[in-house]
């Protein structure tokens, strides 16, 4: 009996079942891929318009506001130059002599010459100091070992800010007539060289702001001479340019002269009030030498060219009337100083000259500060800290 092979035939349902999962898988893996190329293009998406969005939030800012930028930035120095002071706080001993003179001269008929100053005021002082800030209080010498009129003193305000880029002077003066008759010329030959006689006639008043720019502030400091908030480590100058305005009230009363130098002063002497006004544009030099380590010597000079306006009482032809002129008036600063950061001492002096003239009469005068100072910072700055606690562990 032979036997019988039997195939097994698909049905019709079971074909049309199995090509109905092909298509579902066929389906389903379409799906996935456009799934996943439209997550892919929605991330590219996103990235460039966070890239647009940030470029938009944040754009460059303009060259001008770059400017303004590094030129209030107090800070920019050149390290290999200038360091900076690592201490919040300090205290200083400090004493103050001031000087002052005034000459008056005229030239015709023939030149004579009245030279006036008090007596050196002598001043000891303490001061407290954060950064480049100091304020104290200091007494006149005169009023502790003896008893003075304070009716016949004058009175002084004097404030200089030093910073790396900036300076801002403002003097307030206001003399006394305590003066003394220290120098004659042209009156009589007999008068001794000498000579020193008291004079009340002569009372100043002087205010004036001085603003200036130092040019190479990134390796020149003002402050390591003057305010010891910062340290000179090498060698540097620089330009100095700015503006200051200053007022001027003299009043002189040439009738309390003795009488032999009234008989024989020049008309043009006899002038009995003077204001005036400066306006002066500052041009200078200025120079930090590093003699030794930690010893610093500065020196600067900025003469001024003054346009003054000025309003004269005198005793001549001329009367009273209003003159415009050019002069030149003078501002030094020298000093010399020893600063390892924690400890400092040193002297310093700061001198101005002012000077007025017209047709028969000239006016010089000039006021001076001598200052020997000694000290210490204390309170290291936040940051210091920091690096100091690293260092030890």
């Amino acid at each position: 009996m032979k036997g019988r092979t039997f195939v097994k035939q698909k049905t019709f349902p079971t074909v049309i079942r199995n090509r109905m999962v092909r298509q579902l898988v066929l389906y389903i893996s379409l799906l996935v891929s456009f799934s996943l190329q439209a997550q892919s293009e929605k991330a590219s998406i996103t990235v460039n318009d966070s890239i647009q969005e940030d470029s938009v939030t944040t754009p460059k800012p303009s060259a001008f506001k770059r400017a303004i930028k590094k030129f209030m930035n107090f800070s920019d120095f050149d390290t290999l130059y200038i360091s900076p002071n690592r201490y919040n706080y300090a205290l200083m001993a400090t004493h103050f002599s001031n000087f002052e003179y005034y000459s008056v001269t005229s030239e015709f008929p023939q030149p004579q010459k009245l030279s006036f100053s008090p007596n050196p005021h002598n001043k000891i002082g303490l001061y407290f100091g954060w950064r480049w800030i100091f304020l104290g209080w200091s007494v006149d010498i005169d009023d502790i070992y003896r008893k003075t009129n304070r009716k016949n003193k004058g009175t002084e305000f004097d404030l200089s800010l030093y910073s790396s880029k900036l300076g801002v002077d403002i003097f307030y003066r206001r003399t006394g007539n305590n003066y003394k008759i220290h120098k004659i010329r042209g009156f009589y030959d007999e008068i001794p060289s000498d000579y020193s006689e008291d004079f009340s006639g002569l009372k100043v008043d002087i205010k004036r702001m001085n603003l200036y720019y130092i040019f190479n502030n990134r390796k020149f400091s003002y402050p390591a001479a003057f305010s010891q908030s910062t340290n000179q480590r090498r060698n540097a100058g620089t330009f100095i340019a700015g503006f200051s305005i200053s007022k001027h009230n003299l009043d002189f009363d040439y009738q309390q002269l003795p009488a032999y130098i009234q008989e024989r002063m020049n008309p043009g002497m006899k002038v009995n009030k003077i204001k005036y006004t400066n306006a002066n544009i500052i041009f200078g030099y200025a120079y930090n030498w590093v003699f030794a380590r930690n010893c610093l010597a500065c020196l600067s000079l900025t003469p001024a060219i003054a346009y003054k306006a000025s309003d004269v009482d005198a005793e001549t032809q001329e009367g009273k009337a209003w003159y415009s002129k050019f002069n030149l008036d003078f501002l030094l600063r020298a000093g010399v100083v020893y600063n390892n950061g924690k400890y400092f001492v040193g002297t310093s002096f700061v001198g101005k000259n002012y000077n007025y003239h017209r047709n028969n009469f000239s006016l010089d005068n000039g006021f001076g500060t001598l200052q020997v100072y000694a000290g210490f910072n204390f309170h290291l700055r936040k940051e210091y800290r920091k690096k100091k606690t690293k260092r030890e562990y």
